[in-house]
């Protein structure tokens, strides 16, 4: 039997990445849902979140998949958000990466996740959906 390398999960909902002036207060619609993602800098203050709770205004790119690499990663891990984005990188497959203390998550278009997960398949990575 083949060992698998990770195990990544694949979130259901489709998601929006958005910007936001550096100034603006963090709004309420991006902080809904079970997944959420939000990072200020001296720039611009991005967001990650449902598509569904993006008003019309807002500047954002939305149809966006998630992969959630499973269980958490110490931080001593070299080299796991290289290997998956050289995989893809090789399909042609752009990603949005967002990290978190625990885990990483994979922003993948809608149009290219199958693409996506067929390859890492093949990689030896088990995708749950």
């Amino acid at each position: 039997m083949i060992e698998k390398i990770l195990t990544m999960i694949l979130l259901k909902d489709t998601y929006g990445v958005c910007r936001l002036d550096k100034n603006e207060l963090i709004p309420a619609w991006a902080q809904k849902g079970e997944f959420f993602s939000i990072t200020k800098t001296t720039d611009e203050l991005s967001i990650v979140c449902h598509e569904g709770n993006i008003p019309d205004n807002i500047n954002c790119e939305k149809d966006w998949k998630i992969l959630k690499i499973e269980g958490q990663l110490d931080f001593s891990l070299i080299g796991i958000l290289s290997s998956i984005s050289s995989i893809l990188a090789n399909k042609g497959i752009s990603i949005f990466a967002v990290s978190t203390y625990d885990t990483d998550y994979i922003l993948i278009k809608n149009k290219d996740i199958e693409n996506a997960v067929k390859s890492l398949i093949e990689e030896r990575y088990e995708i749950i959906q």
